[in-house]
């Protein structure tokens, strides 16, 4: 046969990549066993045994299921069923962000977008489930905002606090997760922006509007308060588009 003959017709189906066939072998061990976050995978022989592979296929895979953070690798003490993070979003998304740095910060808009949808959209539910502890903690945090603008220094940490404390009365974790996720994004990419001192100002002032929406037990205010919190980075984007 050929050189030519010997090359596959680009269009014929290809089988899935041996490491993809364990990676799906380990992840059907994991709910066949019904592990959870924490638990102790086998060990690398006995998971070739499971799945019907070799160790550098284990291997691979594992690495592949790390990065995904499916499992984790403890050296020294073996593998475990991972948490489950979207670390490999905020990854993707925000190496996407700074490519489209150039392209309008077309992806840094989408994310802003995704986070005032998630906000506004449960308003109402963090109204109700909102203590007065939450709103004590929310409202010590503005403050520290407020302060830390005043001093025209960043407040990032405190900002993520907020958002976090702010989805924390509605007890869902993947809520969390995704408000974690997409705030760090936007703090990977956001300062492409070169946000002005002014806008922090502002920012940290509509902090405080928010936790008085909260107090009052207005949902509707803060629907409005949250869209007015995430006006000065529009208008930084804006800026930043030439618009």
């Amino acid at each position: 046969m050929s050189t030519i003959d010997a090359v596959p017709f680009r269009g014929a189906p290809r089988p899935a990549p041996r490491r993809q066939e364990v990676v799906a072998g380990i992840k059907e061990y994991i709910l066949r066993n019904q592990l959870k976050p924490g638990d102790l995978l086998p060990t690398e022989s006995e998971l070739c045994d499971a799945v019907g592979a070799s160790r550098s296929s284990v291997r691979e895979a594992i690495k592949t299921l790390s990065a995904l953070d499916i499992v984790e690798v403890r050296h020294g003490h073996g593998t475990f069923v991972g948490r489950m993070s979207l670390a490999a979003l905020v990854e993707s998304l925000a190496f996407r962000g700074l490519l489209s740095v150039e392209d309008d910060h077309r992806v840094l808009q989408q994310v802003v977008d995704v986070r005032q949808t998630i906000e506004q959209g449960l308003a109402a539910e963090v109204v109700s489930g909102l203590e007065d502890t939450h709103r004590a903690e929310l409202a010590e945090l503005a403050r520290q905002m407020e302060e830390a603008a005043a001093r025209g220094e960043e407040f990032l940490e405190v900002d993520r606090a907020f958002h976090l404390k702010l989805m924390e009365p509605l007890g869902n974790d993947l809520i969390l997760q995704l408000t974690d996720a997409f705030w760090e994004v936007q703090a990977l990419v956001a300062p492409t922006l070169n946000t002005d001192p002014p806008d922090r100002a502002r920012t940290a002032h509509l902090h405080t509007a928010i936790v008085a929406a909260l107090t009052a037990g207005d949902a509707l205010a803060l629907r409005a308060a949250v869209a007015d919190h995430y006006s000065p980075i529009r208008a930084s984007i804006e800026r930043a588009n030439g618009s």
